[in-house]
């Protein structure tokens, strides 16, 4: 089973994979966004938490990559063809901190937390609803 999922989702594998992977890759590169800036700090804590890990420029970058998508997408334009060739979306910034795979890989804020858990010890962040 596990065998077929990695076939699943494998771009080299699987042709069908492969027609996703490029038509994201696509719509990133119209409003020069990569992969990595989708995920929301708000929605998982982890991704927060690997957020202020990284190197203040990586971070500002991201930040400068989403303004530029928001506004872009407010007057419902895209970027030059010229820009969009030199876009990478698929080169992530996350991964290290992450591993966000599908396979469920083991990421080191992730790990800490379970470390956490098994220790016994409390939580650095809890989710509150307002």
């Amino acid at each position: 089973m596990e065998s077929l999922m990695k076939w699943l989702v494998d771009p080299k594998k699987n042709w069908f994979a492969r027609q996703h992977m490029k038509a994201i890759s696509t719509r990133l590169r119209r409003y020069g966004l990569r992969h990595d800036d989708l995920y929301d700090p708000k929605y998982d804590l982890d991704i927060k938490e690997a957020l202020n890990r990284l190197p203040r420029e990586i971070v500002d970058a991201r930040h400068q990559r989403l303004k530029r998508a928001i506004d872009l997408s407010m007057k419902h334009e895209y970027l030059p063809e010229d820009l969009q060739a030199l876009q990478t979306p698929f080169r992530n910034y996350l991964q290290e901190m992450l591993a966000l795979d599908f396979m469920l890989s083991c990421s080191d804020v992730k790990r800490e937390n379970a470390e956490r858990e098994a220790l016994g010890a409390l939580p650095l962040y809890q989710r509150t609803l307002p």
